[in-house]
């Protein structure tokens, strides 16, 4: 049986990575294996590790980190624990090909260890832009050191292919976020008031706001600004976990200030769950802050999106989703306008730009196939005319 490892540190790129490892799980020619490290086995952060077991997988390794987050220096330590024990994991579980999906430093690091251990890599969402965050450095750096490349999109994987990659290892599959939503059974809403502890009053705003890694606040400013553009609405607010990131700790300390202070109206946790969290978004007005769910998830599902400041910025984006500067002037009127009918309207006719359900098939179809004896790979040249 072909060994397939899935290495997984943050309850987002998990999620994304569910019906892929359902899929490899189904087929009785593969055998899944799941490695797990970051905030999964964080207890600040939600022990999200429970999530992958109550999903159903068995997690073949654990790869214990110390969870840094405003301390660069700490931020290089646990990608360095990251790399050491990925190979490890990849060695012990005689691991075939490493599945790697987005743009996370832990990614790296574990993309480094695959290739020191001889394990080629399969990466999904390749070739996109974020900006504003470092992430948008380490994926392209993980495109170098992958072998097969599933985008989400033509114009990223076009991207993949002019950073030297081979066209026949690239493939343009979708997100396979969208499988997600064409999969899901929706948690009632009597079940998701429950669960956050209040009532869904509308407006009803879904808020994620990770730091800036790019910019020297980290964010911090902009977080307040978010905050009192929330504090115009007498609605329901639900908050979930930051990242572990250079100037979370901040953050999450500012968000906490704002959900004890108004306990009636306002939820944060740490994380939702996959299936809650696209529960949720079926009944919110809106999805806010600075996640790349704003931008896949939520304009699939029919949802307007207030996408703030630089940290997704260079991303494919539907016409449902409202860019914003960082002033709470400029965040009020972004909220304002998607609560408006038009382009409410507009949200739930316009379509995403990150394709149809099916990638976990396509993705799984070629990992099952693919020559993986032979991981030299060519750079492919190519010249582009003067001036461009």
């Amino acid at each position: 049986m072909r060994r397939i490892a899935f290495f997984t540190s943050t309850r987002a790129e998990y999620g994304l990575m569910r019906p892929l490892m359902a899929e490899v799980r189904s087929r009785r020619d593969l055998e899944l294996q799941v490695i797990a490290s970051g905030t999964h086995l964080s207890e600040i952060h939600g022990a999200t590790w429970r999530e992958i077991v109550a999903d159903g997988f068995s997690i073949s390794a654990r790869v214990e980190v110390s969870v840094a987050t405003d301390d660069t220096e700490g931020v290089a330590r646990s990608a360095a624990q990251v790399l050491r024990g990925v190979a490890k994991a990849l060695v012990g579980l005689k691991s075939d090909v490493l599945v790697l999906l987005g743009d996370r430093f832990e990614l790296l690091a574990a993309a480094q260890a695959a290739l020191l251990a001889r394990v080629p890599i399969a990466h999904v969402h390749g070739g996109e832009a974020t900006e504003g965050a470092i992430d948008d450095a380490v994926r392209h750096a993980i495109t170098k050191l992958a072998h097969w490349h599933f985008a989400t999109a033509e114009p990223y994987a076009s991207r993949i292919r002019q950073m030297g990659e081979d066209s026949a290892r690239v493939w343009n599959v979708g997100a396979p976020a969208m499988d997600n939503i064409a999969e899901l059974e929706p948690v009632p809403k009597d079940e998701l008031e429950s669960f956050l502890g209040l009532q869904l009053r509308a407006p009803i705003f879904l808020v994620t706001y990770h730091p800036v890694t790019l910019k020297r606040d980290s964010g911090v400013a902009a977080i307040q600004a978010l905050l009192s553009a929330l504090d115009s609405y007498d609605g329901t607010v639900v908050i979930t976990g930051v990242n572990a990131d250079p100037g979370a700790e901040i953050i999450r300390a500012s968000l906490q200030d704002f959900a004890t202070g108004r306990p009636s109206r306002v939820a944060l946790l740490e994380s939702l769950g996959s299936r809650r969290y696209l529960s949720l978004m079926l009944h919110v007005d809106a999805v806010v802050g600075n996640s790349s769910s704003g931008l896949i998830e939520a304009p699939a599902i029919g949802v307007p999106t207030v996408d703030i400041g630089p940290r997704q910025q260079g991303r494919l984006r539907a016409p449902s989703v409202l860019h914003c500067g960082e002033s709470s002037a400029e965040i009020k009127l972004a909220l304002a306008t998607a609560l408006t009918v038009e382009h409410r309207t507009l949200a739930a006719l316009c379509e995403s730009p990150y394709g149809r359900p099916g990638a976990s098939r396509q993705i799984v179809d070629v990992l099952a196939s693919v020559d993986i004896n032979t991981q030299a790979k060519p750079f492919i040249d190519r010249h582009w005319a003067a001036g461009s």
